[in-house]
């Protein structure tokens, strides 16, 4: 596996310049941040070698390099979802290889369904723990101790240093933050009425389909974390309604420019 994460860094070498710090991968409907990136080159996920290609119709499958807030960057536009059929391993293949290029940190976004009460559709939420509720976990299998250690700690999952930033940009900017608990389902289905309230039970805020597996794995090379979402539609009882894909690109997208304003203005004061 070695061989194949050291290709696939070897061929990126030969197409860009760029030594990245700063490793992004964009949710659905959230890839606008890009825009703000000065880019240097762009590699299509199809070229490089042993990296999965997206299947996902908002996921453009781009391995972006230039300069955002002062800062080298790799942004992934467009991730790999377990429930496209990858294994976790393959789902995070990118965020190793972005640690063998060099980043310092990861910075992730996600739509996500809101389950906490107070939330409205459109919320943003910044990350402060996860629930890992998929069936398979990114670091079964064989340790890489190159990477970091069998048992990794996961008692500050997401950086407190870099939510406490956040949160004082999106004051100066008079944008409403919320903080809380992520938990990860497979999908592709959204979740019923009972699985909303099952998963607000066991303590999450907001629940989706990503993240935490890559979140575990760049933590498990110490790679400190921030994660932002955008609470597209409600599992609230009495608030839940039938939503379709674009329903979730439609809401992320309209509420993209805060989230980009204040990922942006975080990596640039880090």
């Amino acid at each position: 596996m070695l061989e194949k994460f050291n290709e696939a860094v070897a061929f990126i070498h030969s197409k860009t310049n760029v030594k990245p710090t700063i490793g992004i991968i964009l949710g659905t409907g959230l890839g606008g941040l890009v825009k703000e990136i000065e880019i240097s080159d762009e590699i299509p996920y199809e070229s490089i070698p042993n990296f999965p290609v997206s299947t996902v119709e908002s996921h453009s499958g781009k391995l972006i390099f230039g300069t955002l807030g002062g800062k080298k960057v790799v942004a992934m536009q467009g991730r790999f979802h377990f429930y496209e059929g990858y294994s976790m391993q393959q789902v995070t293949f990118p965020v190793r290889v972005m640690k063998l290029l060099g980043i310092q940190r990861l910075f992730v976004s996600n739509a996500s369904g809101g389950v906490n009460p107070d939330y409205e559709v459109g919320e943003i939420m910044i990350q402060n723990d996860h629930i890992n509720l998929f069936p398979a976990h990114p670091l079964i299998g064989k340790n890489y101790d190159e990477f970091g250690p069998r048992f990794p700690d996961m008692s500050e999952p997401y950086d407190n240093e870099m939510i406490v930033l956040a949160q004082k940009i999106a004051l100066e900017n008079n944008i409403k933050v919320s903080v809380g608990t992520y938990a990860g389902l497979t999908g592709p289905t959204l979740e019923t009425p009972a699985e909303y309230k099952y998963v607000r039970v066991i303590g999450a805020d907001a629940v989706g389909m990503s993240t935490v597996p890559e979140v575990i794995v760049a933590r498990h090379m110490e790679i400190p974390c921030f994660a932002i979402s955008i609470i597209t539609d409600l599992g609230v009882p009495g608030k839940i309604q039938k939503v379709s894909v674009q329903d979730v690109i439609e809401v992320a997208s309209r509420q993209e420019p805060k989230m980009t304003l204040i990922m942006r203005e975080l990596i640039s004061r880090i």
